[in-house]
């Protein structure tokens, strides 16, 4: 069993605020992810929706991002930053997406498009100066000599001096062919004569001759060894160790000069600042998560002493001009969805220059709203190594680790991560009861009275759907009349008192809230809807008012859902089988916990569907071009039976199945559990185990007596046959 929060290193602040909420010991998933993240290492972690994943996350990092707050405004000095002499790429005299490693030799940039560069923590103003360069990986790269004031890409400008891979040596951006071409493995070596005030360079110990003479305005700057890369790896030995191709006695290695000079920027920033610029930024897929984690960490907050962390919550709906006061007044840790995070960082309102923790939370859902390529953006402009020698932290958080588009993200941006995977393959726990109905539209001609009475989603505007047609668009109609009409069969069959519906759009959601109101008796049918397109306030209120039971039916996508943890829910109704496997099992995931019992039911069209699939620019909004994608429409065919063999597959059984009367099948469900309520133990009821018990019981004793009576039988033949 994982130990108390406190065994972790806990602060006793954060420690109380845990316990406050209830929090005695730590979840499963918080014993492995906390001291991982609180390690420094980049984590993976796949585990259900309240499994305290959140917690996970959000403990450590208001930990680190609290304890570096404190070292910076106490005035204190990283432990890290070199006050000893040894020359190394100054982690201060950096660009934003340049890493260093901890030794401050291995530099890397894996910027695509723009050059990053750096210079040496010590300069040197008098001598004669050599250091090497190993290229480690395949890329651009500039190296050579630049005073502290120039600028970090060097060759650039007036006061640097470079020698790039193309064989090209640069000055003022002025690019002339010198040397020889270089790239991996070659061993590149710079010499600084400021006795003469020359510069040259070397390939793998070939001697390329004087590159340049230092302008005259430069003889009393000191000079610093500079390196600007784009998507390229480069390490560097300034001396401490044998060099691979010695100079001649004329120079020395840089880290034997006796004179050298401090950078300006050695000590890094004077005063910390976080105005406009979070150590922390947290991204979730939708309002009510966004909003749920920031309020999380206030509460993990509340008793940490001065200097006090602030939090931000970034979500669409909510006053602009009040977050950005919010951020302006300085900022921590900023949780948000995609689109607001995208706007306040694209208009430069949001900027990422110390940010030291990245979170992706429900990365599938992220993925699925294609945000692939923000998070890669946002990844991008962070930087990759802080200024104390830390290297940024990524944190993602998936419902599953076996898919592929989040294997594929973690190897693009996360740095040797740590798996946890306490999900592992996918599978329905025994406490929920999962059946599909099929709707056949061929035969259950209900629909042909039903049509006129229910609203669908105008796909088929432009289709003959009349009955007698026989088409495919009609049967297509047919199908969503139909499931309407289930729906309710469903619930006033289970007598079912709350519940989640979900639905594949937006619009298939208003459709149904509309048809279930139009069509209750009372509170029978009381629903609410959770999407993007209602606004802050009223999703605010009906996720409370399904919560607290005035509404028994909540009726959302796939992304408003995610990542809500609404407790005790009976029953799951699939109006519509997803097209990903997973998430099949994470919506049927929402009965069936805490050990109560649930049922989860799914209706599959036994015909193909013709269903939106927005790729318009408006994203469906106002759009009724009702044409198939490939015809430059936003309508595709969906094939849920095609759906419906994946996920029998993917799960390893076969699904049960109940007609449209919705009468489950007698099996181990039947009469013995009642949805909603905990399983009964059989174990804790010694009259009820004992008749359950009792027929077995019965048959063993009497194959035990046959067992005896045969073997007398034998004993006494062979007494006879040997006598």
């Amino acid at each position: 069993m994982a130990g108390h929060f406190s065994e972790f290193g806990m602060l006793p602040e954060v420690v109380k605020g845990i316990e406050d909420i209830g929090w005695l010991l730590p979840t499963d998933i918080q014993a492995e992810a906390i001291p991982l993240i609180l390690g420094g290492g980049d984590v993976l972690m796949a585990a259900e929706t309240g499994s305290g994943k959140t917690g996970a996350f959000c403990l450590p990092v208001i930990q680190i991002v609290y304890e570096n707050l404190v070292t910076f405004k106490g005035g204190k000095k990283s432990t890290n930053v070199n006050t000893k002499g040894k020359w190394e790429m100054s982690k201060f005299d950096r660009d934003p997406s340049f890493a260093i490693s901890e030794d401050g030799l291995l530099c890397q940039a894996r910027e695509q498009k723009q050059w990053q560069g750096a210079r040496s923590n010590y300069g040197v103003s008098k001598g004669n100066y050599y250091y090497e360069a190993t290229v480690t990986d395949e890329g651009l790269c500039r190296i050579g000599f630049s005073t502290d004031s120039a600028v970090l890409d060097v060759g650039i400008d007036g006061e640097s001096y470079g020698f790039g891979g193309t064989g090209k040596k640069s000055h003022k951006k002025q690019f002339d062919t010198y040397g020889k071409p270089f790239g991996k493995d070659d061993v590149l070596g710079c010499y600084l004569n400021l006795e003469f005030g020359t510069i040259k360079y070397s390939k793998n110990g070939q001697d390329f001759g004087r590159a340049f003479v230092i302008d005259e305005n430069l003889y009393e700057r000191a000079f610093f060894a500079s390196v600007t890369l784009k998507n390229a790896e480069l390490k560097f030995n300034f001396g401490d160790t044998p060099f691979a191709y010695p100079p001649s006695s004329d120079y020395v290695g840089l880290s034997q000069a006796k004179d050298k000079v401090v950078s300006k920027k050695l000590s890094g920033p004077t005063k910390f600042t976080n105005i406009c610029s979070p150590a922390a930024l947290i991204m979730e897929p939708s309002r009510e998560l966004a909003t749920q984690t920031h309020d999380q960490i206030s509460l993990f907050k509340k008793y940490m002493p001065d200097p006090k962390l602030k939090n931000v919550v970034l979500v669409g709906g909510q006053n602009s001009r009040e977050q950005l006061y919010q951020l302006e007044k300085g900022v921590d840790i900023v949780t948000g969805t995609p689109g607001k995070i995208d706007d306040f960082v694209s208009t430069g309102k949001l900027k990422l220059d110390q940010v030291r923790f990245l979170v992706f939370d429900e990365v599938d859902g992220l993925l699925a709203q294609n945000q692939g390529k923000l998070i890669e953006t946002l990844y991008q402009q962070c930087p990759k190594m802080s200024s104390d020698g830390k290297r940024l932290q990524l944190v993602v958080c998936s419902a599953t680790l076996h898919n592929f588009d989040v294997k594929k993200l973690a190897q693009k941006i996360m740095h040797y991560p740590t798996w946890i995977d306490l999900k592992g393959q996918d599978s329905v726990p025994d406490t929920v009861h999962h059946v599909v109905c099929h709707v056949d539209p061929k035969e259950d001609t209900a629909w042909h009275f039903l049509k006129p009475k229910i609203r669908t989603d105008a796909v088929h505007a432009k289709d003959d759907t009349h009955p007698s047609s026989g088409s495919a668009e009609s049967f297509s109609e047919g199908v969503k009349i139909l499931k309407g009409e289930y729906v309710i069969k469903a619930i006033r069959h289970h007598k079912m008192d709350q519940g989640i519906i979900f639905c594949r759009t937006k619009l298939d959601c208003d459709n149904l809230e509309r048809y279930l109101n139009s069509r209750s008796n009372g509170n029978e049918l009381s629903c609410v809807c959770l999407h993007g397109d209602r606004n802050p306030k009223e999703r605010t209120g009906n996720l409370e008012a399904f919560k607290n039971k005035s509404a028994r039916f909540l009726i959302c996508t796939d992304v408003a859902a995610r990542g809500l943890d609404i407790k005790g829910v009976p029953f799951v109704i699939n109006v519509t089988l997803p097209d990903e496997k997973a998430n099949y099992v994470h919506r049927i995931g929402r009965v069936g916990r805490a050990d109560r019992m649930g049922l989860a039911l799914s209706l599959v069209s036994t015909c193909r569907e013709k269903v939106w699939y927005h790729k318009c620019e408006s994203r469906g909004r106002n759009c009724n071009n009702t044409r198939l994608l490939d015809k430059g429409g936003c309508t595709i065919w969906y094939d849920e039976k095609r759906y419906y063999a994946e996920i029998e597959e993917h799960l390893g059984e076969t699904i049960s199945q109940v007609k449209r009367d919705m009468v489950v099948p007698v099996n181990e469900f039947d009469g013995k559990v009642v949805y909603g309520e905990k399983r009964k133990q059989r174990g804790s009821n010694f009259s009820y185990h004992t008749a359950e018990l009792q027929p077995a019981v019965k048959e063993l004793a009497a194959l035990e007596k046959q067992v005896q009576l045969s073997y007398l039988q034998f004993v006494q033949d062979w007494h006879l046959a040997t006598s």
